[in-house]
Order: structure tokens, then C-alpha cells, then sequence
């Protein structure tokens, strides 16, 4: 059925969940020793981060503060990415298990925000909620791409050299 949105709502609607898959990001490059890993980790944060800096300019409502203070904010104390990520990992973390779950949270926003635009009348709602998809879909297939390497040891830039050899 579809539904009418203000643009404000969806934008809300995108920075939450982006901040909460921030925040983990930021956590699990913390707590991983891989260097590979980290070094992913730190790359999605950064974009996510990009990326709520982007739906912030747009964003007219006062209830998340400034950008640098939403941003400062500590991560939610329910996050379901944050809690299995502390459930499953300790100190000697292993990166692939952090890209799993960045991968499945990433699926699921992508999945989700293309259902919500879907369901959207308003054109510019739409438009936020296919970008937050599409940006999903991009960080899972870094994701993705980087686990696949961490698993076989090929990276998909090597697949070329194997072919012709």
C-alpha cells in the first residue's frame, strides 16, 4: 500500500541505521587484529559516515542535534549489530566473523530500504530510500569481495591473471 512521506521522514529513517552500522564498524575495526580486516572495517566506516554526512545536509529537524553531535553520540545500547558483535567476538577476533555480520546488516538495510521505496509516493522519499539502498548494496560488495579473498585467498582483481595462465 502506499504511503505518503515527508522527505525529512526517510531521511531520518536512513541516518539511524547508518549510524548504528557506523558505530559497529568502528567497533569491530577496534577489536579485530587482522590488518586486512581493520583496514575494511575502517573503509566502510568512513563511507557510512560519508554517507549520513550527505543525508544530514538535508535534514531540517533538531531531534538529532548537529551533525558532529549525532555523530558523537554513543552508540545505542540495543543494537542488535553492537550485541552480537560483543556476543561473538572478544579480544581475539576474527575478522571474518565481523564481515559476516557487516555483510548480513548490510543485506538486510539494503532489502528493507527497497521495500520502503517501494511503498513511497513522494519521489524525493523514494529517491533517499533507493540511495541508502544502493549504498548498502556497494558495501556489501567490499564486503563481500574482501571475505571471499580472506576465505580462498584469491581477490576477485586476480581472477584475470588466472584465466590467462
Amino acid at each position: 500500500m502506499p504511503q505518503e512521506y515527508t522527505l525529512q521522514q526517510p531521511l531520518q529513517q536512513a541516518i539511524r541505521p547508518k549510524k548504528d552500522l557506523r558505530d559497529f564498524s568502528r567497533e569491530a575495526a577496534e577489536i579485530t587484529e587482522d590488518p586486512a580486516g581493520k583496514k575494511v572495517l575502517k573503509r566502510l566506516s568512513d563511507e557510512v559516515e560519508e554517507n549520513i554526512g550527505k543525508f544530514f545536509k538535508h535534514y531540517r529537524q533538531s531531534d538529532l542535534g548537529s551533525l558532529g553531535e549525532f555523530l558523537t553520540q554513543p552508540p545505542h545500547p540495543e543494537s542488535v549489530m553492537l550485541l552480537e558483535l560483543r556476543k561473538a567476538l572478544d579480544k581475539n577476533v576474527h575478522a571474518r566473523k565481523a564481515r559476516e555480520l557487516a555483510m548480513r546488516e548490510e543485506k538486510s538495510i539494503e532489502e528493507s530500504f527497497r521495500l520502503a521505496a517501494k511503498r513511497v509516493v513522494d519521489p524525493l522519499a523514494r529517491n533517499v530510500f533507493m540511495e541508502v539502498a544502493d549504498d548498502a548494496a556497494r558495501h556489501y560488495a567490499v564486503i563481500e569481495s574482501e571475505y571471499e579473498f580472506q576465505v580462498t585467498r584469491v581477490h576477485e582483481s586476480d581472477v584475470a591473471t588466472f584465466v590467462r595462465e
